[in-house]
């Protein structure tokens, strides 16, 4: 649609530009922070004195719960400003489910209302919510999704008009491209977030800091590090060391990590040793810069990461998975992780409350499990091995509820 025609429509239906651009800055606001997307659909309701408007995210194949953002007046569902819902959605058996993509219909479109207030869908789904008038359109996304747009009116109110119908196929390609960031930064986040759990399941520390100094982000294992403050510290938000001489070298190193952004656009690493006021063996440390090529300059962007590694600690390895991948017993299972975090046999015995001769019978056993004949070659097995990379609660949820939403019907929408 051009520029003119979408003009002559804001006008033809009284809404200003200042209006518009609110509904349509809230929908892409929703890239960060989803909320916003059902304060849109709120605005979109209001104006086109709906009842409700819903934005299905994913309709599955088979009736199930599906992911939705209803902005509305029906009891129990939804809210003045839109919320995310899960509610059984039967698409299948729906008269508008194979909608022409990216086009907008009504009801009228399909049929009269004498076959629309005779039909089952509407007494079993739309009557009952006051839900007669619909514009609809089902949008594709670049992914090869379909999310599925309703307006709704109750039938006391008017039909919608051809300059309404013309209003929502405004904002159509809005959400397609709204959806999309919202899909895209998503994916990201939690890709990067999968990547930094295992980073600290294997006991790696990361801190991300900017310019100047300042954490920005640090994973639980940093902040077990900060809080034992036994070499490293934070000071008004930014990262030290203990000792004078360590800390000039580490604040040497952060700064020509914050030089060295964005110069050739690719990371570069520095590592040294933090020593310790307990005595315990020095923190090994890396400071590598974070590849930038913002156009933009700004403050408190991520500019470097740290990685911290205590050579002491103990493994955080999953007794489950270890169990799984080697074929042990719990008892074989404890007696490998205590041998691990770099107990003796006669420790991991004594720890264990077991006896000596039993705690060897169970080494025999693991080793004649994992094919190793020292006690040396088990931990190193072990310690590069998968273990440490999985989360013992998720395999202990394996094929347990994915979802605890109560179900709600409203397959009107």
């Amino acid at each position: 649609m051009s520029s003119e025609t979408q003009d002559q429509t804001l006008e033809r239906v009284g809404l200003s530009v200042v209006q518009y651009d609110r509904i349509i800055s809230s929908m892409y606001e929703a890239a960060f922070d989803p909320r916003s997307l059902g304060q849109a659909l709120n605005l979109v309701r209001q104006l086109f004195q709906a009842n409700y408007v819903a934005l299905i995210m994913r309709a599955p194949d088979e009736p199930e719960l599906a992911p939705m953002i209803v902005a509305g007046e029906v009891e129990g569902v939804g809210g003045p400003d839109g919320e995310l819902l899960f509610i059984s959605y039967h698409d299948e058996s729906a008269p508008f489910s194979s909608l022409t993509p990216n086009q907008v219909f009504t009801i009228a479109d399909l049929m009269s209302d004498s076959e629309w207030v005779r039909s089952a869908f509407y007494l079993l789904y739309c009557q009952p919510h006051n839900v007669f008038h619909s514009l609809m359109a089902n949008i594709t996304t670049p992914g090869g999704g379909l999310l599925r747009f309703r307006i709704c009116r109750p039938q006391s109110s008017p039909r919608f008009s051809e300059d309404e119908r013309k209003l929502c196929e405004l904002f159509l390609p809005h959400i397609r491209r709204a959806v999309h960031v919202y899909s895209q930064l998503d994916r990201s986040a939690s890709l990067g977030s999968m990547y930094s759990q295992a980073i600290g399941r294997l006991s790696v520390a990361t801190m991300v800091l900017d310019e100047n100094n300042m954490v920005l982000e640090l994973n639980p294992v940093a902040q077990e590090i900060l809080s034992s403050n036994d070499g490293l510290k934070l000071v008004g938000g930014r990262l030290e060391a203990t000792y004078p001489s360590d800390n000039r070298e580490l604040q040497r190193v952060l700064r020509s990590a914050a030089l060295r952004q964005g110069v050739d656009g690719e990371g570069r690493a520095e590592a040294m040793s933090i020593s310790r006021p307990s005595g315990q063996v020095s923190f090994g440390l890396v400071v590598e810069t974070i590849p930038s090529q913002e156009l933009v300059e700004g403050k408190g962007r991520p500019t470097a990461v740290v990685y911290i590694r205590d050579a002491v600690g103990k493994s955080q390895a999953s007794s489950i998975v270890t169990k799984q991948l080697f074929n042990l017993t719990p008892a074989e299972t404890a007696l490998a992780l205590e041998l691990v975090n770099g107990l003796s046999l006669e420790e991991a015995a004594e720890a264990l409350n077991i006896r000596r001769n039993t705690a060897r019978a169970h080494l025999r056993s693991i080793f004649s499990k994992t094919g190793v004949r020292r006690q040396t070659e088990l931990v190193r097995i072990m310690l590069n091995s998968v273990v440490a990379l999985t989360q013992p609660q998720a395999v202990a949820r394996a094929g347990g509820p994915v979802s605890s939403h109560p179900e709600r019907r409203l397959s009107s929408v």
